[in-house]
């Protein structure tokens, strides 16, 4: 099994078209006033945001996590575009270095490098 893609329902198509692209996703579908879809500059997988008009009001949660390896590098750039972090590059106690912001629709997303961590950390389950 492999992981293919997320969607996020969103408010504003054109605001969270930008604020993909400003953080360097690759548009490969415009679909207004709706739907659009990005594909990651590294790997295969894809972002989808879609204009849903859920008419109950319910909020989705979720935590993105965009893997950099020159993550203070990555943040600087994107404050110099204007983006604003509530937390810069910190090592975190799980061994992971990372920085967080919200989407222009409130969701969660963290920016980090885990190095091997990332599926080795030192409290890996042991195989049978």
């Amino acid at each position: 099994m492999r992981f293919n893609h997320i969607t996020l329902s969103v408010t504003d198509l054109e605001r969270s078209k930008a604020f993909y692209h400003m953080l360097g996703l690759i548009q490969i579908v415009d679909s207004p006033p709706r739907y659009a879809r990005f594909q990651f500059p590294d790997g295969d997988a894809t972002l989808s945001v879609e204009v849903t008009g859920d008419p109950l009001g319910v909020t989705a949660s979720a935590q993105l996590y965009f893997e950099c390896d020159a993550l203070d590098e990555t943040v600087a750039a994107l404050k110099s575009k204007g983006l604003e972090f509530e937390q810069e590059p910190t090592d975190m106690v799980y061994r992971w270095r990372e920085a967080r912001l919200h989407d222009p629709d409130g969701y969660d997303v963290r920016l980090y490098y885990a190095g091997d961590n990332r599926l080795n950390p030192p409290w890996k389950i042991k195989e049978a």
